[in-house]
């Protein structure tokens, strides 16, 4: 069983009585599936979750045991989903998914880029592009991250997918042409030129002056009154 153990209990009736009653007493809903077999619906202490993967390098990768009744005790498993209140970010739902020990998974692994990019001296940014990839190995073999040195990365350089060195018995299963970081020349957007208010007040003054050599000339070529 993994070093990280959570007490559960299984639980009867489902619903939002259910679910509300649980709530109120300190507990969340939770359901165990995996290997093909029937799900199993669980309770348990939220706090007890939440510490767990809080002091746990791998988050959601990291192996879970379960303790409790004879049905579900010494199943290890990952968190699957969590769904939370939207307003106060308390859990309130968890989806764990049982793993055998010898059976490979998939999972996603994120990236932690180490090191300052050379490129950057160059008047270059990093682009983080890839934050994640998803691994297949043996619950026991996956990494809480894949690390990437970008020391030597040039302005204009990229480091794929394909250049990432995993562990034996690892594979890789995100397209290996997908960049993961790259250094790249800063964005210049060019503004548009913005009038100004002198220029505002002097394109209406024109306008009316050019009103007003209309009229005149409207007034110059009236026919002349002839002398009595």
């Amino acid at each position: 069983m993994s070093e990280n153990v959570l007490a559960v209990e299984l639980r009867d009736g489902t619903g939002k009585s259910v679910t509300r009653k649980l709530r109120r007493a300190g507990r969340v809903p939770a359901v165990v599936y995996g290997h093909g077999k029937a799900s199993v619906s669980l309770t348990f202490d939220p706090k007890s979750l939440e510490s767990i993967l809080k002091t746990s390098d791998a988050g959601l990768n990291t192996l879970i045991g379960l303790e409790g009744d004879s049905v579900i005790a010494g199943k290890t498993v990952l968190v699957k989903e969590l769904q939370r209140d939207p307003i106060h970010g308390s859990l309130v739902h968890a989806d764990l998914f049982e793993v055998d020990p010898e059976e490979k998974i998939a999972v996603s692994v994120p990236v932690h880029v180490v090191g300052m990019a050379e490129g950057i001296t160059m008047g270059g940014i990093l682009d983080h592009a890839l934050r994640e990839i998803e691994l297949e190995c043996l619950p026991s073999a996956i990494p809480d991250a894949i690390e990437l040195d970008v020391t030597s990365l040039k302005l204009g350089e990229s480091i794929h997918v394909r250049d990432l060195t995993v562990a034996e018995g690892v594979s890789v299963r995100t397209h290996d042409e997908l960049p993961v970081v790259s250094v790249i020349l800063p964005t210049v957007v060019e503004e548009e030129p913005t009038v100004t208010d002198e220029e505002l007040e002097g394109e209406v003054v024109e306008g009316e002056a050019a009103e007003g050599d209309s009229d005149g000339s409207e007034a110059s070529t009236s026919p002349k009154t002839e002398d009595a």
